[in-house]
């Protein structure tokens, strides 16, 4: 799920956003997705695994997020 919104906060800053001002709004997407997903695993109430899930999803949204980047730095070069 949060690398959902990770995809969906890229594709709407690469879309809305002018190329000067991206890199600040993949930063504040990637702010969003981490304190989605802690409100998310903090809400099932399992204390198992919290610690993996909360990583994993994370993890998922830096990589998004990354390559969104990387992807609008080429774009800027051409």
């Amino acid at each position: 799920m949060i690398w959902l919104v990770a995809v969906v906060c890229a594709v709407l800053t690469g879309v809305l956003v002018a190329p000067a001002g991206r890199l600040v709004w993949i930063s504040l997407a990637l702010a969003g997705c981490t304190i989605l997903t802690l409100a998310a695993q903090l809400s099932t109430g399992q204390k198992e695994g919290y610690v993996h899930r909360v990583t994993l999803s994370l993890v998922g949204a830096v990589l998004v997020l990354g390559a969104a980047t990387g992807i609008f730095a080429l774009v800027g070069l051409v």
